[in-house]
Protein backbone atom coordinates (compact mmCIF):
# COMPACT_ATOMS: atom_id res chain seq x y z
CA UNK A 1 0.00 0.00 0.00
CA UNK A 2 1.30 3.71 -0.78
CA UNK A 3 0.89 6.52 1.35
CA UNK A 4 -2.75 8.45 0.82
CA UNK A 5 -2.32 11.24 -0.91
CA UNK A 6 -4.85 14.13 0.15
CA UNK A 7 -3.14 18.03 0.49
CA UNK A 8 0.60 18.58 -1.18
CA UNK A 9 1.14 21.80 0.16
CA UNK A 10 4.58 23.63 0.51
CA UNK A 11 7.62 25.23 -1.27
CA UNK A 12 7.37 24.93 -5.39
CA UNK A 13 10.66 23.62 -7.26
CA UNK A 14 10.62 25.05 -10.70
CA UNK A 15 12.22 22.94 -14.00
CA UNK A 16 11.08 25.38 -16.79
CA UNK A 17 12.01 22.81 -19.28
CA UNK A 18 9.93 21.14 -21.88
CA UNK A 19 9.78 17.81 -23.29
CA UNK A 20 11.88 16.40 -20.42
CA UNK A 21 12.12 13.17 -20.86
CA UNK A 22 12.86 9.70 -18.91
CA UNK A 23 16.02 9.54 -19.72
CA UNK A 24 16.75 13.06 -18.62
CA UNK A 25 14.94 12.23 -15.42
CA UNK A 26 16.64 9.06 -14.68
CA UNK A 27 19.13 8.10 -16.91
CA UNK A 28 19.15 4.49 -18.05
CA UNK A 29 22.96 3.69 -16.32
CA UNK A 30 20.72 3.97 -12.59
CA UNK A 31 18.04 1.61 -13.90
CA UNK A 32 20.09 -1.51 -12.29
CA UNK A 33 18.12 -1.81 -8.99
CA UNK A 34 14.49 -3.18 -8.63
CA UNK A 35 13.97 -1.74 -5.05
CA UNK A 36 11.93 2.23 -5.10
CA UNK A 37 14.37 3.73 -3.20
CA UNK A 38 17.67 5.04 -4.26
CA UNK A 39 16.86 6.64 -7.00
CA UNK A 40 16.54 10.36 -5.84
CA UNK A 41 20.14 10.05 -5.58
CA UNK A 42 20.45 10.44 -9.47
CA UNK A 43 17.25 12.16 -10.78
CA UNK A 44 17.67 14.86 -13.79
CA UNK A 45 21.51 13.58 -13.01
CA UNK A 46 23.50 14.55 -16.03
CA UNK A 47 21.96 18.68 -15.20
CA UNK A 48 22.66 18.13 -12.05
CA UNK A 49 26.14 19.06 -13.21
CA UNK A 50 25.57 22.54 -14.90
CA UNK A 51 26.90 25.38 -12.39
CA UNK A 52 23.66 26.32 -12.72
CA UNK A 53 21.50 24.01 -11.77
CA UNK A 54 19.53 24.44 -8.40
CA UNK A 55 16.15 22.32 -8.08
CA UNK A 56 15.79 22.40 -4.18
CA UNK A 57 14.08 18.85 -2.72
CA UNK A 58 10.13 20.76 -2.09
CA UNK A 59 7.01 18.92 -2.63
CA UNK A 60 5.49 20.27 -5.65
CA UNK A 61 7.17 20.32 -8.76
CA UNK A 62 6.36 22.67 -11.70
CA UNK A 63 7.46 22.19 -15.09
CA UNK A 64 6.81 22.25 -18.67
CA UNK A 65 4.54 20.99 -21.72
CA UNK A 66 5.37 17.25 -22.31
CA UNK A 67 6.70 15.97 -19.29
CA UNK A 68 7.73 12.69 -18.74
CA UNK A 69 7.85 11.41 -22.35
CA UNK A 70 10.23 9.13 -24.04
CA UNK A 71 10.71 5.32 -22.94
CA UNK A 72 8.28 4.14 -20.39
CA UNK A 73 10.11 3.27 -17.18
CA UNK A 74 8.54 3.22 -13.71
CA UNK A 75 11.90 4.25 -12.96
CA UNK A 76 11.49 8.06 -13.23
CA UNK A 77 8.25 9.01 -10.91
CA UNK A 78 10.13 7.04 -8.21
CA UNK A 79 12.99 8.71 -8.46
CA UNK A 80 10.76 12.26 -8.14
CA UNK A 81 9.03 10.79 -5.43
CA UNK A 82 12.76 9.37 -3.51
CA UNK A 83 14.23 13.31 -4.05
CA UNK A 84 11.11 14.66 -2.21
CA UNK A 85 8.54 15.39 -4.79
CA UNK A 86 4.67 14.87 -4.29
CA UNK A 87 3.13 16.42 -7.06
CA UNK A 88 4.11 17.34 -10.24
CA UNK A 89 2.10 20.39 -11.89
CA UNK A 90 2.38 20.64 -16.18
CA UNK A 91 0.66 21.52 -18.76
CA UNK A 92 0.85 17.91 -20.23
CA UNK A 93 2.35 14.58 -19.57
CA UNK A 94 2.91 11.62 -21.16
CA UNK A 95 0.57 9.07 -20.90
CA UNK A 96 2.45 6.03 -19.36
CA UNK A 97 4.38 8.42 -16.92
CA UNK A 98 1.14 10.01 -16.03
CA UNK A 99 0.00 6.58 -15.63
CA UNK A 100 3.29 5.32 -14.08
CA UNK A 101 2.94 8.34 -11.62
CA UNK A 102 -0.74 7.94 -10.21
CA UNK A 103 0.25 4.06 -9.40
CA UNK A 104 2.94 5.20 -6.72
CA UNK A 105 1.19 7.98 -4.91
CA UNK A 106 3.02 10.38 -7.08
CA UNK A 107 0.04 13.57 -8.03
CA UNK A 108 0.38 14.54 -11.22
CA UNK A 109 -1.58 17.90 -11.96
CA UNK A 110 -2.40 19.47 -15.75
CA UNK A 111 -2.95 23.09 -15.87
CA UNK A 112 -2.83 25.81 -18.66
CA UNK A 113 -0.05 26.98 -19.91
CA UNK A 114 -0.70 30.12 -18.04
CA UNK A 115 -1.73 28.79 -14.69
CA UNK A 116 1.71 27.26 -15.34
CA UNK A 117 3.59 30.67 -15.69
CA UNK A 118 2.07 31.81 -12.96
CA UNK A 119 2.53 29.00 -10.61
CA UNK A 120 6.77 29.13 -11.36
CA UNK A 121 6.73 32.66 -10.05
CA UNK A 122 5.22 31.48 -6.15
CA UNK A 123 7.47 30.16 -4.10
CA UNK A 124 4.52 28.33 -1.76
CA UNK A 125 1.05 26.69 -2.92
CA UNK A 126 -1.46 23.83 -2.06
CA UNK A 127 -2.84 21.08 -4.29
CA UNK A 128 -6.17 19.92 -3.01
CA UNK A 129 -6.71 16.58 -4.08
CA UNK A 130 -10.42 16.39 -2.48
CA UNK A 131 -11.59 19.72 -4.25
CA UNK A 132 -9.14 18.93 -7.10
CA UNK A 133 -7.87 22.48 -6.64
CA UNK A 134 -4.45 24.23 -6.80
CA UNK A 135 -3.96 27.37 -4.22
CA UNK A 136 -1.10 30.12 -4.67
CA UNK A 137 -0.49 33.56 -4.54
CA UNK A 138 -4.23 34.31 -3.84
CA UNK A 139 -5.62 32.17 -6.84
CA UNK A 140 -7.19 28.97 -7.31
CA UNK A 141 -7.21 26.69 -10.33
CA UNK A 142 -9.32 23.46 -10.98
CA UNK A 143 -7.94 20.61 -12.43
CA UNK A 144 -9.53 17.37 -13.43
CA UNK A 145 -8.98 13.85 -12.64
CA UNK A 146 -10.50 10.89 -13.81
CA UNK A 147 -12.50 9.36 -10.67
CA UNK A 148 -10.76 6.01 -10.13
CA UNK A 149 -7.59 7.49 -10.01
CA UNK A 150 -8.22 9.83 -7.63
CA UNK A 151 -10.12 7.41 -5.44
CA UNK A 152 -6.99 5.25 -5.51
CA UNK A 153 -4.70 8.53 -4.85
CA UNK A 154 -6.59 9.19 -1.80
CA UNK A 155 -7.13 5.94 -0.70
CA UNK A 156 -3.53 4.85 -0.65
CA UNK A 157 -4.66 1.83 -3.00
CA UNK A 158 -1.66 0.58 -5.53
CA UNK A 159 -2.59 -1.92 -7.37
CA UNK A 160 -2.33 -4.90 -5.28
CA UNK A 161 -4.37 -3.27 -3.11
CA UNK A 162 -6.50 -2.78 -4.78
CA UNK A 163 -6.86 -6.68 -6.05
CA UNK A 164 -6.95 -7.18 -2.21
CA UNK A 165 -9.99 -5.14 -1.76
CA UNK A 166 -11.66 -7.53 -4.24
CA UNK A 167 -10.39 -11.07 -2.48
CA UNK A 168 -14.17 -11.76 -1.53
CA UNK A 169 -15.00 -11.57 -4.98
CA UNK A 170 -11.91 -13.10 -6.53
CA UNK A 171 -12.95 -16.19 -4.35
CA UNK A 172 -16.57 -16.58 -5.44
CA UNK A 173 -15.24 -16.56 -8.95
CA UNK A 174 -12.68 -19.20 -8.27
CA UNK A 175 -15.36 -21.22 -6.72
CA UNK A 176 -17.97 -20.74 -8.65
CA UNK A 177 -15.21 -22.16 -11.65
CA UNK A 178 -13.93 -24.61 -9.89
CA UNK A 179 -18.18 -25.98 -9.25
CA UNK A 180 -18.79 -25.49 -12.60
CA UNK A 181 -15.65 -27.68 -13.56
CA UNK A 182 -16.56 -30.27 -11.31
CA UNK A 183 -19.94 -30.06 -13.08
CA UNK A 184 -18.55 -30.51 -16.59
CA UNK A 185 -16.20 -33.14 -16.22
CA UNK A 186 -18.75 -35.95 -14.15
CA UNK A 187 -21.05 -35.58 -16.97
Amino acid sequence: MMEAVNVSSGGVSVLDRSDVDTDQIIPKQFLKRIERTGFGDFLFYDWAKEPDWDLPVNPILVAGRNFGCGSSREHAPWALEDYGFRAIVASSFADIFYSNCTKVGLLPVILPEEAIRALMGASEAEIDLVEQEVRFGGRTELFEIESDIRDRLLGGLDDVAITLNQVDAISRYEQDRELSHVATTSL
